[in-house]
């Protein structure tokens, strides 16, 4: 016992100064793409560092979600990765120490760890989402840092576009000033021409403070009263002109009440009661509208003496006899015809557009409702994907046993690019209704989960999943020629070969081929459900195999080099998997209902009965060589 807890503790030491790093570091790489993005909206508009580390802070909380499941499956595969390159692993499994018990103590801290990353998502993620949001916002509609360039137009400030020569850097001063002042309209622009000027803020940074120094202003002024149409021109000029503009450069945050209710802002209850009520919301509106739609009279048909609005007399409709629409419509004259047509039709479509704008209102509250559903599930994906990723990590460190920062990092970077392309192709189809919400979300977990089960039970039972060579010989089975025999001329026979009982073997093979030839031959056994529900005789093929077998190994004791030569060219027969993937019927037709694997399969499957007929067609042909030669010896003899 005190082996296995110094054991666990040597594991936890190597593993959580890997994880730390490897955390911090991925959280650094994905906030620098955040920055990347997003840079356009903080350069140029004099932020301070505290703001600006005031919202790294909350975009670095926002991206835990993205980054611990990659830390998690990085630092697991450096880990044992580590353990198996130094040989730590082998020894402690020489020692009789499973993979399990080495994987216990951090299959119990990475437990830890997503149930903290489920309280993380539930209570620090929507203040986290909603303080960031709200700086981002207040950050989009910040007025940018005013810093003029030398020798092109400046149009950051509202109503102004400023053009200058040249300016001093350490003074502030700007010469050959030119400035367009349209904040009065198009028709009362002013030009203004400076030798020289400066700006600069007021105390509270709300004004823009413009002092120019001989200057002239050229402006048209029309008139506002329409009737005289009097306009002017007016032209100045000044040694000193002062201007005031309001230029609110100080960073405002917006209040954080406005995305309070926004589903990011919400813990699993609130979204659960908001997913609720809006849900009751939408019904009772369908029920209105399906109301509204019962109670519209077609025919216009309402109680005698009353208004449009008022109930028809439904009784009165039900005592009425049927009206033949078709002969009132042929005993009016054309242009009357037209008018109720063009009536009718105009009525058409104003009900159309009626609910067709209503429809709008019923699919955005639809798609809130699934958002915040979309929402309330991923809450949980988080710690689940954090627990695969482990899984996936860890036995495949044990397998590949290499460690740093080389082999682990590209492994990692596949398998984290698979599940964030899932990831978000299911979210994506959640939010916008294509799948049902838990469906989408859940995706990118169902599909890595049995990669680790895969992997954890090959680690755990010293598989050589990354051998090569077992891969290579499994396409070559599939996809690659037959293996040739290898038979040689024997030295020292004990049995010699009679060749009349030789030569009833190969008959009786040539005839049990000529049979399965002529079955495959049939155009009623090639089609896609006959191949699913009847498939190709396998019993029958397997006894062919063998008789095979037997006569080429009966034949073999012959001390005719020829008849040696030719048996090494037969080809083996074996009972392939793609001949007859299913037995049962009712299995078959639910293969047949799964386009996507069984129309590979019966492609595959196609592909190698077309080769066995070869084989097939080959063995009978050197039957036929074999006989001859046989006879042949048998005449010598």
């Amino acid at each position: 016992m005190f082996h296995i807890k110094r054991l666990n503790l040597f594991i936890l030491q190597t593993f959580l100064p890997v994880f730390l790093m490897t955390f911090f570091v991925s959280l650094f790489i994905v906030l620098m793409q955040f920055i990347w993005v997003y840079a356009d909206d903080m350069i140029g508009k004099g932020l301070d560092i505290a703001v600006l580390a005031e919202l790294f802070f909350y975009v670095a909380l926002t991206l835990v979600p993205t980054a611990l499941p990659l830390a998690l499956l990085l630092a697991s595969l450096i880990a044992f990765g580590n353990l198996g390159e130094r040989l730590e692993l082998l020894s402690m499994k020489a020692a009789g120490v499973s993979l399990f018990q080495i994987m216990k103590p951090l299959i119990i801290f990475v437990l830890f760890v997503t149930v903290g990353a489920f309280f993380f998502q539930n209570n620090i993620m929507p203040i986290a989402k909603v303080k960031m949001n709200v700086m981002m916002i207040s950050l989009h509609q910040k007025s940018p840092e005013l810093d003029i360039p030398e020798g092109t137009f400046y149009d950051e400030i509202s109503g102004y576009n400023l053009f200058v020569q040249k300016k001093n850097r350490k003074t502030g001063m700007m010469y050959n000033m030119m400035i367009y002042d349209n904040s009065k309209g198009f028709n009362n622009v002013a030009v203004i021409v400076a030798d020289s000027g400066k700006l600069k803020f007021t105390d509270d940074k709300k004004y823009l403070y413009l002092t120019l120094y001989n200057g002239e202003t050229f402006q048209n002024e029309e008139s506002s009263n329409v009737r005289q149409n009097t306009g002017g021109y007016r032209r100045e000029t000044f040694t000193l002109k002062e201007m005031l503009r309001e230029f609110d450069a100080n960073f405002n945050r917006m209040d954080e009440s406005i995305l309070q209710d926004h589903y990011s802002g919400k813990n699993i209850r609130e979204l659960k009661q908001s997913a609720d009520s809006l849900s009751l919301q939408m019904d009772s509106l369908g029920a209105e509208y399906g109301k509204s739609l019962q109670k519209t009279g077609f025919f216009n048909i309402y109680r005698a003496g009353g208004g449009a609005t008022e109930k028809y007399d439904t009784l009165a409709i039900e005592r009425m006899k049927p009206i033949n629409i078709d002969s009132l419509y042929n005993t009016l004259n054309s242009q009357k015809r037209q008018s109720m047509v063009e009536r009718a039709i105009s009525r058409a479509n104003k009900q159309k557009e009626e609910y067709e704008a209503k429809s709008y209102g019923v699919k955005d509250q639809k798609k809130n409702i699934r958002r915040h559903i979309v929402e309330m599930h991923r809450k949980f994906t988080l710690s689940f994907a954090c627990l695969v990723f482990f899984f996936i990590g860890a036995p495949l460190g044990a397998i590949i046993r290499k460690g740093g920062l080389g082999m682990p990092v590209v492994v990692s970077i596949v398998f984290y690019i698979i599940y964030y392309i899932i990831d978000n192709s299911g979210y994506k189809m959640s939010r916008d209704g294509v799948w049902t919400s838990w469906s989408g979300v859940w995706l990118s977990s169902f599909a890595l989960l049995p990669i680790g089960i895969f992997l954890t039970y090959k680690a755990v039972n010293d598989s050589d999943v990354f051998n090569a060579d077992a891969y290579f010989n499994l396409l070559k089975k599939l996809f690659g020629r037959q293996q040739k025999r290898e038979i040689t001329l024997k030295e020292v026979i004990i049995n010699e070969v009679d060749t009349a009982v030789a030569l009833d073997k190969i008959e009786k093979l040539s005839a049990s081929c000529t049979e399965i030839v002529k079955q495959m031959s049939n155009k009623k056994n090639r089609g896609f459900l006959a191949y699913w529900l009847k498939g190709f005789d396998t019993e029958a093929l397997q006894k062919t195999a063998e008789q095979l077998e037997q006569t080429v190994e009966y034949v073999s004791n012959s001390r005719d080099k020829y008849a040696i030569m030719k048996l090494a060219e037969y080809p083996i027969l074996s009972v392939d998997f793609f001949y007859h993937p299913v037995k049962e019927r009712r299995d078959a037709i639910i293969f047949m209902v799964l386009l996507p694997i069984s129309i590979p399969v019966y492609m595959i499957g196609h592909w190698r009965l077309k080769k066995l007929y070869q084989r097939l067609q080959q063995i009978i042909a050197y039957n036929n060589e074999l006989r001859a030669i046989l006879e042949n010896e048998k005449q010598k003899k």
